[in-house]
């Protein structure tokens, strides 16, 4: 039988996790291949935090937890998350969830309703357009301009406002694009939310992944507390991807909605893991920061060698672990030139695609893994474009 509702009939998987696949099948056949498609740390979870994960297995944290998270690691995340945008959060304005997305796909599916529009970035992370839908509503991709540093094109978002809006999806540091949003935009778009009571979802996961310059948040806006949800967790910080910890910020009234909604999928996120972010949050800083100093030397390096490539342009990202180069002159189509790279060059990168159709002209590399295997992917892939 295929009798499935409309919710799922257009969900596909991600883009990373499908050439993932295809990368693992060449390697089964022997072909090396390396991977810069998956956006992950490549460094395995600080000792401390580890430590304490599995310290709080022995010590008998395996059992349920309330469902918005307990409430150490909520008042922890509250204090962190306030000290870091100059905002003062409450414990009870806290969801903890496993994994980021919960503070994506829950917050939508408690606000958006049918024929509600929410405006997103294209290109943008998949799961924005997939909880859209999946909460019925109708989404508004606007674009990202690589000539505005892949921030919202203003003058379409302005456009693209309607008496349906009822949400808008922030992601600053941007992925794919590596971007952030300069604060005059986000002050642009938190006039509009005020003036038509729209809310605001800011995916900040990358907030702490940025190289120039803090990131600002709209949540610190005036007037936007009330309506702006943060979404946040620990996977990109702290290298605990597979830990599944993330958490949203948002009204406290909203936060109580989203907790029934956790309550009745998932039930709670392992208490263990919650430990281990405590430790997180609460432990010594100093590996974040040696960490995104050696993600800054590989950014450095890796725009350089792209830009060196003919028909390779690519802008230096602000934030994040990704680069987003063009290619639109090499003639190419993005799906085309990823499949090219991933079977003559052994490089698993992303096409621009799989984060919408304003990404058709761009590639996605990201650079969560050595500055040798860097240096080597793109000496690859300029042996494969000479022969095109």
């Amino acid at each position: 039988m295929s009798d499935f509702s409309d919710r799922v009939m257009n969900l596909a998987s991600e883009g990373a996790y499908q050439m993932m696949a295809r990368a693992q099948a060449l390697e089964a056949t022997g072909k090396e291949i390396i991977h810069l498609e998956i956006g992950q740390p490549d460094f395995p979870t600080y000792k401390n935090i580890a430590e304490a994960g599995m310290g709080a297995i022995e010590e008998g944290y395996t059992r349920y937890t309330p469902s918005a998270g307990i409430p150490a690691l909520r008042k922890a995340i509250a204090e962190d998350a306030g000290n870091r945008r100059g905002i003062n959060f409450d414990a009870a304005q806290v969801v903890v969830g496993p994994g980021a997305k919960t503070a994506l796909f829950f917050p939508t599916l408690a606000l958006v309703r049918p024929g509600d529009e929410v405006i997103y970035p294209d290109p943008g992370f998949p799961t924005y357009r997939a909880m859209i839908e999946v909460a019925g509503g109708v989404p508004v991709p606007v674009a990202l301009r690589e000539e505005q540093d892949f921030s919202f094109d203003l003058d379409a978002f302005d456009r693209l406002l309607s008496p349906k809006t009822r949400l808008i999806v922030l992601n600053t540091p941007s992925n794919p694009t590596g971007g952030v949003m300069p604060l005059a935009a986000l002050e642009h778009i938190a006039e509009a939310a005020r003036e038509r009571d729209i809310w605001v979802l800011s995916d900040e996961i990358y907030a702490r992944l940025v190289y120039d310059a803090p990131v600002p948040s709209i949540a610190a806006l005036p007037g936007m507390l009330e309506r702006t949800i943060i979404c946040d967790g620990f996977s990109k910080t702290y290298a605990m991807t597979g830990w599944r910890l993330g958490y949203g910020i948002m009204p406290a009234a909203l936060a109580g909605r989203v907790e029934l909604l956790l309550n009745h999928s998932v039930g709670c996120t392992a208490s263990f893991t919650q430990i281990a972010g405590l430790e997180a949050i609460q432990g010594p800083q100093d590996q974040v920061d040696v960490v995104v100093a050696e993600f800054n030397r590989r950014r450095l390096a890796l725009v350089a060698a792209l830009n060196e490539l003919p028909g390779v342009h690519c802008r230096m990202p602000q934030g994040t672990f990704y680069v987003f180069p063009n290619v639109t002159a090499l003639g190419k189509s993005s799906d085309w030139l990823a499949d090219y790279i991933l079977n003559e060059a052994g490089v698993a990168l992303l096409p621009g695609t799989a984060f919408g159709e304003n990404g058709e002209g761009y590639l996605r590399l990201c650079f969560a893994n050595s500055l040798e295997n860097l240096q080597i992917a793109v000496e690859r892939i300029g042996r494969a474009l000479a022969r095109l």
